[in-house]
């Protein structure tokens, strides 16, 4: 048998309710993607370093500092 990635596991197998985080740190650390994408492209080193910090803390099961959070979420504006 195969192994199983993204969505065809998460069909086969239960999750528990929480198993991705609460909604606004998922939309966070997607957000850090594309801005750490968009930020390395400008080569932006402040940005890149915050992305990695809020995406990093999602990794590890901590908190994101608001600063990084703020600079991640702003980051088209």
């Amino acid at each position: 048998m195969l192994p199983q990635f993204g969505t065809a596991i998460r069909k086969n197998k239960s999750l528990p309710v929480d198993a991705g985080g609460s909604a606004p740190e998922k939309a966070s650390v997607d957000a850090a993607w594309l801005v750490l994408e968009a930020a390395n492209d400008l080569g932006d080193h402040a940005a890149i370093a915050a992305c990695r910090r809020v995406i990093d803390a999602e990794l590890n099961g901590t908190v994101a500092g608001s600063s990084d959070i703020d600079l991640v979420l702003g980051y088209f504006r």
